[in-house]
């Protein structure tokens, strides 16, 4: 995916609730309606997977990692960010 192709979604305050795909074969990232689906290649362990998905979440939305704050899901495969 082109970095920014989500950037009218990059409004300080958004909440993004994800489905993510921990070890899949490709990273990959899809809208569906108000949920994102994300697939990532990092394993579910320490955490990888998690900075996986904010990494690309970050990149599709056009703005810096830093930015995006995990709300819910540390260890869950549905996770809701917050962009500062």
């Amino acid at each position: 995916m082109q970095k920014g192709a989500w950037a009218e979604l990059a409004v300080s305050g958004a909440e993004f609730s994800c489905k993510v795909t921990p070890r899949a074969r490709r990273s990959t990232i899809t809208r569906d309606g108000s949920m994102i689906k994300i697939s990532v290649t990092a394993p579910p362990e320490d955490g990888k997977a998690t900075a996986a998905v904010a990494e690309a979440l970050a990149h599709a939305l056009g703005v810096a990692k830093t930015r995006l704050t995990l709300l819910r899901g540390a260890i869950s495969r549905e996770k809701v960010f917050r962009l500062d």
